[in-house]
């Protein structure tokens, strides 16, 4: 069996991360990034931050301006660069 079969490059290895996050990623893939993830230190920690920064994503309570409050911004806005010219 070829080497290249089964190890990937850290490339390779963070793409497959990234899809592996979204649920994209093939069995294959997962195998083959989990052969990785055993001795690479770098995409240990790639993965690990990655998983992190998806957590807080996922439970962020933001807070979003609503349509109309975003308009009535928006004309202040342009209201005080008209005075301004």
């Amino acid at each position: 069996m070829k080497k290249k079969f089964l190890f990937i490059s850290c490339e390779e290895a963070k793409h497959i991360c990234d899809k592996s996050q979204y649920g994209e990623a093939t069995g294959w893939e997962r195998i083959k990034l989990t052969i990785r993830l055993t001795w690479c230190r770098v995409t240990k920690a790639y993965s690990k931050k990655n998983s992190k920064l998806s957590d807080v994503i996922e439970h962020a309570e933001v807070d979003c301006l609503k349509k109309d409050e975003r308009n009535k911004l928006k004309k202040q806005f342009e209201e005080e660069l008209a005075k301004h010219q």
